[in-house]
């Protein structure tokens, strides 16, 4: 379900409420996307990665273009032919 992934807040940044917003409203159209596409289990490890994305950031990004840019980082992990083939071997065993 979306509601287990928290996006971890970060203190001392004073435009933190937009970027949360923003933040908010660009994993939950990638986790849609995804969902949509190849169903929730590949959306909450996607959901997944793209928080791990956002962890590897040194700063919260203050614009949809640069929340947009950590969303295609996370697309690029579902698309790698190494996940994609690791991800297949795991439903099919499942």
């Amino acid at each position: 379900m979306m509601n287990q992934f928290a996006i971890p807040r970060r203190p001392g940044n004073p435009d933190c409420a937009d970027s949360m917003s923003l933040a908010e409203r660009e994993l939950a159209a990638f986790f849609g996307a995804v969902k949509e596409l190849f169903g929730s289990e590949l959306a909450e490890l996607s959901a997944e990665e793209w928080l791990r994305e956002l962890e590897a950031t040194d700063d919260l990004p203050a614009s949809t273009p640069e929340w947009q840019k950590l969303t295609a980082k996370a697309a690029l992990w579902l698309a790698s032919p190494v996940n994609a083939l690791s991800l297949t071997t795991e439903f099919a065993t499942t």
